[in-house]
């Protein structure tokens, strides 16, 4: 139990809640990361406490029902632990599954930082498909009035977010981005005939990268183009606001949400074991999720940047920073009991949560 109140004392410094929400949270988020999965009949089998298998069960159930948190607090806890920047570049996408018939879609908005995108705001869409502008616009609107415009860098985003209101918001709102468009899209050529956006890079080689000087029509707006060959023939093509020779290169940044959800999913936590469907029960579960994946991401930063992972022949780490800060924290709490170093090693490992 000695473990428990450290990690209470360190998560007392950044979330206002009371004692009884606190407690739940660090026992859930230390059988989170031992059982790696976030169905509750798992966790409360191994919820730490002398109560019965069923009362934790029911507690659980409690908190998702009737706790509200304030997503902003959440927000500020996971952005204190990433370093002091002048810009975040953002990343927007959604990861969506389907439990029996009924859709899980949560709209998720998070800052790029060294391999994956930290989780700030979501949102969980009562539907399947792609999100809406209002949606968006709604989310980023919450983010504008917390943290403001000027934490901005860029945005990265994929061929789903595109649209004529959806640019005017980003444009209105001084937000610069790197937009992915799809090949079949339509844009005037130099004689003002609309042709797919693909026939405006057609002579480029693999590889090969190029901005248009001039902008096109874009959805109704004035944007400017840059495409790339792929490998498999396919293109990559892209809309920004203003001329930019590095934008595909800044693109790459919206990879880094693909490996949250990953990180999420699959190679970690296991998100889809969940049998929560309401909306605000998803966004409570994602709240905790964000502070596992964030801590186990910082752990493995230092722990890389101590001793550096091995890269493989094809360029990437053996294993990802994440994954390495998660084996690290499992293998602390699978040993507290036997080891007495691992106490003052889950000690040091609470203390990266207390950043300020």
């Amino acid at each position: 139990m000695d473990s428990i109140i450290i990690l209470i004392e360190m998560i007392q410094k950044q979330l206002n809640w009371n004692k009884q929400r606190i407690d739940f949270l660090a026992k859930f988020l230390i059988t989170l990361i031992k059982v790696r999965t976030v169905n509750l009949a798992i966790i409360a089998e191994s919820f730490p406490g002398n109560a019965k298998i069923e009362s934790h069960y029911k507690r659980e159930q409690r908190f998702f029902r009737n706790f509200k948190i304030d997503f902003t607090v959440i927000a500020s806890f996971i952005t204190s632990l990433l370093p002091k920047e002048n810009g975040w570049i953002l990343t927007l996408d959604r990861t969506d599954w389907k439990l029996g018939k009924t859709p899980v879609n949560i709209l998720v908005l998070g800052i790029a930082h060294k391999g994956a995108a930290f989780p700030i705001l979501w949102v969980s869409l009562p539907k399947k498909g792609n999100s809406n502008t209002k949606e968006r616009i709604e989310l980023f609107n919450r983010f504008f009035e917390h943290f403001g415009k000027e934490r901005i860098n860029y945005i990265a985003c994929d061929r789903e977010f595109i649209g004529k209101d959806w640019f005017k918001f980003l444009l209105k709102s001084k937000v610069d981005f790197r937009i992915r468009v799809r090949e079949n899209f339509k844009v005037p050529n130099r004689n003002g005939k609309k042709i797919s956006v693909k026939l405006l890079f057609r002579n480029l080689a693999i590889h090969k990268k190029m901005v248009l000087r001039k902008p096109r029509l874009i959805c109704g707006h004035k944007l400017y183009i840059s495409g790339m060959r792929l490998l498999d023939g396919d293109y990559l093509i892209l809309v920004t606001p203003e001329f930019n020779s590095k934008s595909i290169e800044d693109y790459a940044k919206r990879w880094e949400i693909e490996t949250l959800f990953g990180c999420l999913k699959t190679r970690g936590y296991n998100f889809e074991d969940t049998h929560l469907t309401k909306p605000e029960r998803i966004d409570k579960l994602l709240a905790i999720l964000a502070i596992a994946f964030a801590w186990a991401h910082i752990i493995g930063e230092w722990f890389h940047e101590q001793k550096p992972l091995k890269i493989k022949n094809h360029g990437r780490l053996i294993k990802s920073i994440f994954r390495h800060g998660l084996s690290k924290l499992r293998n602390v709490l699978a040993n507290l009991e036997f080891a007495e170093n691992k106490i003052d090693e889950f000690y040091f490992f609470c203390e990266f949560l207390s950043c300020t």
